[in-house]
């Protein structure tokens, strides 16, 4: 029995009806490659028992201390049943890419049982009419709790439920696992006593090892080594509002090797900060069509994981975060990716010097109690419609996926997105991955927010072209225009203030 870490509590004490506190993805295979051609769902559910060993999320339930006075545990499940957690349904003709998006929200909005192992893999069939995706292939639609998962173990959850050749045997070492006992109300009682009186000590040893850090961040502010700006806390828009228990889902494939491309329009530049870029160009356009754009930079809140090897397969959060201001309050895209790149180093040397380890040891010393009555008064207060909220308009957050090919029951995994969980205040969220040679710009979003996700879609894709088309630009210039070029003439190359041209929907509603 092993006891939740206070980032872990703080999203079971944010779990509520309109806000399931849950993580997942959107996962496409072509069956070409199994054995026949073809995957039954009983294959799919024999190739996961035969596997389950090799991940602690996936037999581990949570057991809640009375009154919510202590961190909850996770147990062994002595009732654990694959078949309740990997489901089946199909797609009602004719089975195309927005109809997927609909069903993948539906599943997504409702929340998990956790009384059982917080997590369900819904297998989708009758993709008959997905541009790209070959007859036959089917989506699987998995949803795990955040308390249980971040980003990076939730990768390790995929790489046990994939292999690498699409023949690779079953693993070869006896699956040893025994189901745990549930403990009685009074044993869990008493520990949380015990913890009660340890936590003060917790609490001075994680300020001691804070220390250093904020002496770090006072120091770096007086060096003028990085600076605290207005731009980092955001105007309140749509999307942060209390929330209704409904939600939408898009997103758009980009070819990973155009966005590594763009980073040369500002020399320095991450993949991050050009999905980030793209994704502040997308909101400027979708706030701009319903007359809602602030005057004011949109921010995203984009974690940081701090997993250290030794800790990969551990369950639970080990990430800190970062502020990023996005520059939807700038129009032209090479200008607002030069802006996003200033910024997010900016916030990194100050995430750097306060330490982001030390960031995640503070939230472990939060009192459970406090934790769970501040998340419930925030929800039944509606709080959030009264201008209390974080203080980010979004939540982007980059999950390098595998760079090689993976298979589930032998079946090719052609193609992923992630879904990402919404609370009071934070209406939309973002989640960018990276798989082979595809990049994709996932999001999650309230339906009352956002009625229109084909749109801002659209506005993802329309945002990226325009980068892309910048990026290409220096090299179809005419020589004696390179050669005479400096630092005024890359301002203003006509292809960077041109507005990309968009594919057609047809060749893009692929995933």
């Amino acid at each position: 029995m092993r006891q939740l870490q206070g980032m872990d509590a703080s999203f079971v004490a944010l779990e509520t009806r309109n806000s399931p506190m849950h993580i997942g993805s959107i996962l496409i295979y072509n069956p070409a490659t199994a054995p026949g051609g073809f995957v039954r769902f009983k294959d799919i559910l024999a190739f996961f028992d035969s596997r389950k060993q090799l991940s602690r999320t996936i037999r581990q339930r949570m057991v809640r201390v009375p009154f919510d006075l202590d961190y909850p545990y996770w147990i062994e499940d002595p009732d654990f049943d694959l078949e309740y957690h990997v489901r089946h349904v199909a797609l009602p003709k004719p089975g195309d890419w927005r109809q997927l998006c609909i069903q993948a929200a539906r599943i997504f909005a409702r929340p998990l049982d956790l009384t059982r192992p917080p997590w369900e893999f819904t297998v989708v069939e009758g993709l008959d009419n997905v541009p790209g995706v070959a007859p036959g292939s089917f989506a699987m639609v998995t949803k795990v709790h955040h308390a249980a998962i971040d980003g990076m173990s939730g990768i390790d959850l995929m790489e046990a439920m994939h292999t690498l050749t699409p023949d690779a045997p079953p693993p070869d070492r006896p699956d040893k696992w025994k189901p745990g006992k549930v403990p009685s109300p009074v044993e869990l009682l008493g520990k949380s006593y015990v913890n009660a009186l340890l936590n003060p000590m917790k609490q001075l040893e994680v300020a001691a090892r804070a220390a250093p850090g904020l002496a770090k961040v006072v120091s770096g502010l007086v060096k003028k080594e990085f600076s605290l700006s207005g731009e980092m806390v955001a105007p309140k828009t749509r999307f942060n509002k209390a929330i209704s228990p409904n939600r939408v889902v898009e997103g758009r494939s980009l070819p990973l090797a155009d966005v590594k491309a763009i980073r040369a329009l500002a020399p320095g530049a991450k993949v991050n900060d050009v999905f980030l870029a793209v994704i502040g160009g997308a909101l400027r356009k979708y706030l701009l069509k319903h007359d809602d754009l602030p005057k004011k930079t949109l921010t995203a809140m984009a974690p940081i994981s701090v997993r250290s090897s030794n800790e990969k397969g551990d369950m639970g959060n080990q990430v800190a975060a970062m502020i990023a201001p996005l520059g939807t309050h700038i129009a032209d895209p090479v200008e607002r990716l030069r802006y996003v790149h200033r910024k997010t180093s900016n916030s990194k040397a100050m995430t750097d010097a306060l330490g982001a380890r030390n960031m995640t040891e503070m939230s472990k010393a939060s009192p459970a109690l406090f934790m769970a009555l501040g998340a419930q008064l925030y929800t039944r207060l509606g709080l959030a419609n009264r201008g209390v909220g974080p203080v980010f308009s979004t939540v982007v957050t980059n999950v390098p996926g595998p760079p090689v090919p993976i298979y589930s029951s032998g079946a090719r995994l052609e193609s992923m997105m992630g879904l990402l969980c919404l609370t009071d205040g934070l209406g939309l969220g973002h989640v960018v991955q990276s798989y082979c040679s595809e990049a994709t710009i996932a999001f999650t979003a309230c339906r009352k927010d956002m009625p229109d996700p084909e749109f801002y879609a659209q506005c993802i894709e329309d945002s990226f072209a325009e980068l892309r088309d910048a990026a290409k630009a220096p090299a179809e210039a005419p020589a004696p225009a390179a050669a005479g070029a400096k630092a005024k003439a890359t301002k203003k190359t006509p292809a960077r203030s041109k507005r990309a041209k968009p594919k057609s929907r047809k060749e893009n509603s692929k995933p």
